[in-house]
Formats: structure tokens, C-alpha cells, sequence
């Protein structure tokens, strides 16, 4: 049986090269359809448009799904410019509330450990072991509370995780007292336009659940191992998820080759498919295996 490295190994280079091509014009298109959908639901959201409530999960999804956008950032790999990849992150962790410097570190660390306990950054918060905790965990509320505590350790200089190189401090602490600020502006706004609250605050609350519940899918329940097709999950799905996503459904296609950017990731399905061994016929499939695991 191969694993991850097998199999890259025996990819010849010239279709390496392909697949690892980014393009500025195919991020730029996907970036428009998805900041152009939040716009155009914000802007029906504001105007309080008949039966307005009804577009507020809509609106969720969509600003939450901009973690997907910034997870593709950190590997500078959606757009041919490296300085694009890099404002784009930064602009989709002030909308979600997680900084996109520190988060490349964290999340650089996570490919290089995946799911390896002790070493997996991600795995330091467990994933949720029974019905309770699964709730929680689903909830989102221990996100934004930890989101906001990350960020308040940034603002004064107190974070000290072991996946964060020291030289990148100060531009994570930066960061963090930028994102503050403009935080602090968007509340002051309130006290005049309740606009941002039901445009951006209220649809964040409302939209989380359905992004922990689609991460979950990426490695709960995968194999604590090192090969890449054991402790990564790709999940089947929509066409609708598969574009709110970035196409990061192919999950373990990321993982095992991280440089291909999300335009590519179906090139890579079709050569990879063969090989992959954790699979799910859909999030909601995915959930139910999950959550009938922890009821026995």
C-alpha cells in the first residue's frame, strides 16, 4: 500500500508543475463571485427587504466561509501574487475575527504534523468525545471566545505558542493591535447605524455552526498517523460547498500536496482517487457517523 509520499514521488515533473501553477485571473474570479454574493446579500440585509431575517444564515455561511479563502492564503497559493494571497488573508481574518499571521504559522504547523498528537497544533483543542461536547464544539461560542482571547494576547504581547517562530512576533503582535482598532471603530459604530450588527455580527453567530461542522469533517475520527491518505478525510459534496469552500472538500488532496492551488484541487482528485482511503458521501452523512460513534 503507498502513501502520500509514494505517490509523489511517482508523479513526473512536468505535471508537478501544472498543477502548482496559480493564477491571479481564476482567484480573482472565484474571489468575486464569493465577496460579491456577501455584498449583494448585506446590501438586501441592510434595506430590509421582505422577509430580510430569512437571509441572515445566507449571509453566515458566506462571511464564515471566508476562513476557507483565508486557510488558502497562508499556503500563498489562490493568486499568482504572493503580496495579493497575503492582503486577501489578512482582510478575510479581520472579517472572522482570527489573525491571518499568526494563523499561517499555526496552520503551517498543522500540515507539517498532521494529526499527530503532541505536534498537531490543531489537536491541542480535542475534538468533541461526546454528544455534549459535540454541541458545544458546534455552537461556535468556544471559538469566538478563544478567538478574542488570541487576539488579546497578541495586543499585548503574550502569546508564545511553540509552532510561532520568534522573528514573526512583532508582525503578529502589529497585527493583532490593527485588528483591535478597527474592531473598537466598528463598536463605536453601533451607537449610531445598527448596519454592521445585522450585516456582519448577527449572520457571523448564526453562520459558525456550519463551518465547525464542515471542518470537522477535515481529520475527526482520521487515523493518528503520519500517510496523508490515513488522517485526512475528502469529503463528497455540492458544487455550492465545493465553490464556498475553496474546493478544500478534497482535503486529503490538499494535504498530500499543499503548493496546488484550490483551482487545481479537481486535477488532483482524478489522479489521486485511487488512493484515497478516508472518505465521506457528504457533511451530513459525515455527522451522523460521527455523532452514532459517541452514542454507543
Amino acid at each position: 500500500m503507498r502513501d502520500h509520499r509514494d505517490f509523489l514521488t511517482a508523479l513526473p515533473a512536468d505535471r508537478k508543475t501544472a498543477l502548482t501553477e496559480t493564477s491571479d485571473r481564476a482567484g480573482l474570479r472565484h474571489l468575486a463571485g464569493h465577496a460579491g454574493l456577501i455584498l449583494i446579500v448585506g446590501a438586501l440585509i441592510a434595506a430590509r427587504v421582505p422577509f430580510w431575517p430569512l437571509l441572515l444564515p445566507v449571509q453566515g455561511v458566506l462571511i464564515v466561509f471566508l476562513f476557507t479563502l483565508e486557510h488558502e492564503c497562508t499556503h500563498r497559493t489562490p493568486f499568482r501574487s504572493q503580496a495579493l494571497s497575503d492582503w486577501v488573508g489578512r482582510a478575510c481574518g479581520l472579517a472572522i475575527l482570527l489573525p491571518f499571521e499568526w494563523f499561517r504559522y499555526f496552520h503551517l504547523a498543522h500540515h507539517r504534523f498532521t494529526n499527530i498528537p503532541g505536534k498537531d497544533p490543531e489537536l491541542d483543542s480535542a475534538k468533541p468525545a461526546t454528544p455534549g461536547e459535540w454541541l458545544a464544539h458546534v455552537s461556535g461560542l468556544p471559538l469566538w471566545w478563544g478567538n478574542l482571547r488570541l487576539i488579546l494576547r497578541l495586543v499585548a504581547g503574550r502569546e508564545r505558542a511553540a509552532c510561532l517562530p520568534e522573528r514573526a512576533l512583532p508582525r503578529m503582535e502589529r497585527e493583532a493591535r490593527i485588528m483591535l482598532a478597527l474592531y473598537a471603530l466598528a463598536a463605536l459604530s453601533l451607537l449610531w447605524s445598527q448596519v454592521l450588527f445585522w450585516v456582519w455580527l448577527v449572520p457571523m453567530l448564526i453562520g459558525q455552526p456550519f463551518l465547525r461542522l464542515y471542518l470537522l469533517a477535515e481529520h475527526g475520527d482520521c487515523p493518528q498517523v503520519a500517510n496523508m491518505f490515513e488522517n485526512t478525510r475528502t469529503t463528497f459534496t455540492t458544487s455550492v460547498v465545493r465553490f464556498l469552500a475553496w474546493n478544500m472538500p478534497y482535503h486529503v488532496e490538499h494535504h498530500v500536496f499543499p503548493a496546488v492551488p484550490f483551482h487545481r484541487l479537481p486535477d488532483l482528485h482524478r489522479l489521486i482517487r485511487e488512493d484515497l482511503k478516508v472518505t465521506a458521501e457528504g457533511y451530513a452523512a459525515f455527522s451522523r457517523d460521527y455523532l452514532a460513534r459517541r452514542l454507543r
